[in-house]
């Protein structure tokens, strides 16, 4: 009809010359100013277009060229509009056709990209089934250094691979996150195939072609593998999928409420072995990573359209607040005490046992995450989040500080585009430290659609990040050592040598003592791990690393000694009056389910440190309470006596939930020192208790006519 209308004023035109009449001149004018997807692509080909071409016939052009959005071409020209940080530059690694839909990436320890692609999205649409073979596994390499992918293999095609959300690769083993199943695929000959069917290291697990299931896993420095699923996943089964797994807490991994709901955090051996449950209560936490402390991070989406999105640091068997703790009820029904604006009422910040957001990014469609522990970019990325929103079109970095037992945090653009199509989906660090994005690249994102879907059409970028000025030249390092590789930003270069310096146990302690030397307190901490899993030697080197002066290396000494199953206790009992708020944190943290008769005093010592500001403190304090209320609140109510009344004192009512609380939470109501606003904090606590106290309590309250 455009055209038509177009053709019906150039008809006119002849007649009566544009300009010659102001009123059609406006008019005309009028629709062409109407018409910004034309203005912006006439604009963008004026060098082609004749000025002699007729109106129409540029309209033409540009229709056609608008059609051409696809292949090699396009995609060079589209990557001229990426914005990369001032300090970085950004140029095309692969494209259409070599890979299309790239759901998620991995880079390989010889710096090879893999990808999932996503064609074989949302089955139930009107597209259906594009590809009957379903997707593939892409592995893209740039064997001539120019920083240019140059061969594309096929590793494997299926339909139990269709839009794939999550690829590890870590030597001659890929596992592949695919609802409702974890696959685990092999290639011991080296021959980039996959060695036959995959393996099922996990299954029922739920959103089957949906963006809220089954996620990434990521090799820790622990040597564990770390993963979650979002709420729509909500489970985790065995690989015949009939039974629930039982985590080591002793849970059933399933969201009903008893007590995980909603999107979770896990972390297991290699093999799939002794899950645990490191976080709960999230919407879509699309993808989980974890630094060489072992602090882990991740971003989880709002309700779309609330500008709640957020990125967590994931404090360990932490509650993270979507639905009510005890209801399983959603953000928008009533509550006491509920917060002011709707991005913090979204994730229940007032709520005792909700772990605190780091930050709250907006709107958004949050996808992947990394963390830089290179060098080869600017100072303000390294040792810092990397995270993908293809909602704004934007690759973001989130520069931490240490702030008590948490942390603040910014925000740092690291690559835009004005390509509407641009929708960055993943990033990874690359064995030379230069960074890659994956570009689904389409004009929408979520919602069950896709606009190209047409299999000739569809495209997919990968960009590859540098240091501004510097050579683009794209090489991996030869003959290289464990040692060089633990020092890697490449994990897995990392798991390689994680593997050779475990098997060999003690031969390693004398190369292992060398990085320990090192002025990057992530290497020493690689280091340490490795250390401390010496037969005979653990202690040795926790204790070493308890010593150190920098609190991290303290903090990572605490979570291995946890991890590898060690008395925590002498530990805790060392550590317990650190200066540092994190280093107790860790040691709290250390106590939860501990039996030790030492336990409720050691926790005890650690609340009486509270200063009534730290929420992370003090949610780390209520971790540390699950199954032994009565045990750790009592003991630290025979410390402190009579003067529990404190700032610092009614925080640690507000979060117990001992037979001892209701009532002192009552106490605290009724005390005419509590002002009116203070109030509505302290009823809602009330609803996370239970048992006959409270109703006694309650009964009080009311004879009190409060």
């Amino acid at each position: 009809k455009r055209q038509q209308m177009m053709r019906k004023k150039e008809s006119e035109s002849k007649r009566n010359p544009i300009g010659s009449d102001g009123l059609k001149a406006g008019r005309f004018c009028g629709f062409i100013s109407s018409s910004s997807r034309f203005t912006r692509l006439f604009e963008m080909k004026s060098n082609w277009i004749k000025p002699t071409l007729t109106v129409a016939a540029a309209l033409s052009l540009v229709t056609n060229l608008s059609a051409q959005r696809h292949g090699p071409a396009a995609a060079t020209e589209q990557a001229k509009q990426l914005i990369p940080h001032p300090e970085l530059e950004a140029t095309l690694f692969a494209s259409e056709p070599m890979l299309v839909n790239p759901a998620n990436m991995d880079i390989d320890a010889e710096g090879r990209v893999w990808v999932t692609e996503g064609v074989n999205y949302r089955l139930f649409k009107p597209w259906g089934k594009i590809k009957p073979k379903g997707d593939r596994i892409r592995i893209l390499e740039d064997t001539d250094g120019d920083g240019k992918a140059d061969v594309a293999k096929t590793f494997y095609q299926g339909n139990d691979v269709n839009a794939a959300l999550g690829i590890c690769v870590l030597g001659t083993k890929v596992i592949v996150s695919c609802s409702p199943k974890i696959l685990l695929f092999t290639d011991e000959n080296g021959d980039d195939k996959a060695d036959g069917p995959p393996k099922v290291l996990f299954n029922g697990i739920g959103g089957v072609d949906h963006d809220h299931g089954a996620h990434a896993f990521i090799f820790g420095p622990d040597g564990k593998l770390y993963f979650n699923i979002g709420n729509d996943g909500r489970r985790l089964k065995t690989p015949d999928g009939k039974n629930f797994i039982v985590d080591k807490a002793g849970n059933e991994v399933d969201g009903r409420g008893k007590p995980y709901r909603q999107g979770l955090v896990f972390r297991c051996n290699l093999d799939g072995s002794e899950v645990e449950t490191l976080g709960f209560n999230f919407r879509n936490n699309y993808e989980v990573t974890i630094d060489s402390f072992g602090t882990i991070w991740q971003s989880d989406n709002d309700d779309d359209g609330n500008r709640g999105v957020r990125i967590n640091y994931v404090m360990e068997f932490g509650n993270y607040g979507y639905t009510d703790e005890f209801t399983g009820r959603g953000w928008r029904t009533k509550r006491t005490n509920q917060e002011a604006n709707i991005p913090s009422r979204h994730w229940h910040q007032n709520d005792p046992g909700v772990v605190p957001n780091l930050i709250q990014t907006g709107q958004g469609s949050p996808t992947g995450i990394a963390i830089y522990e290179g060098n080869l970019l600017p100072a303000i990325f390294q040792g810092q989040m990397m995270h993908c929103d293809p909602g704004p079109r934007v690759v973001r970095a989130y520069p931490v500080k240490r702030s008590g037992a948490g942390y603040t945090g910014e925000v740092v653009n690291m690559l835009q585009s004005k390509d509407p199509w641009y929708r960055p989906s993943d990033v990874c660090t690359a064995p030379d430290g230069s960074v890659f994005v994956a570009d689904w690249h389409d004009g929408h994102v979520g919602g069950h659609h896709m606009t190209d879907h047409k299999l000739g059409q569809m495209t997919g970028r990968i960009y590859r990040l540098t240091p501004k000025g510097k050579s683009k030249v794209y090489k991996i390092a030869q003959n290289r050592t464990a040692s060089t590789m633990l020092t890697s930003p490449n994990m897995a270069e990392r798991y390689v040598a994680w593997q050779q310096l475990y098997k060999v146990g003690a031969k390693a302690e004398g190369t292992l003592l060398n990085l320990w030397k090192s002025d990057n307190q992530r290497i020493r901490a690689r280091a340490l791990h490795l250390l401390a899993r010496i037969k005979g030697a653990e202690k040795k080197y926790i204790n070493i690393a308890l010593a150190d002066k920098n609190p991290d290396i303290r903090i990572t000494a605490i979570r291995i000694a946890r991890e590898r199953g060690l008395d925590v206790i002498p530990f805790v009992k060392k550590m317990a009056d650190d200066k540092d708020a994190g280093v107790r944190r860790a040691c709290a943290i250390a106590l939860r389910h501990n039996e030790s008769p030492d336990a409720p005093a050691l926790w005890a010592k650690l609340a009486q440190q509270h200063d009534g500001k730290d929420r992370w403190y003090l949610e780390a304090l209520g971790i540390a309470l699950d199954k032994q209320q009565d045990k750790f609140f009592g003991a630290w109510l025979e410390a402190v006596g009579s003067d529990w009344d404190t700032p610092a004192g009614r925080d640690i009512v507000w979060r117990s939930r001992s037979s001892k609380t209701s009532d002192l939470l009552v106490k605290i109501l009724l005390n005419k020192k509590t002002k009116d606003e203070e109030k509505p904090r302290y009823i809602r606590a009330l609803d996370f208790q239970s048992g006959p106290e409270k109703d006694t309590a309650l009964i009080k309250l009311i004879g009190a006519g409060s």
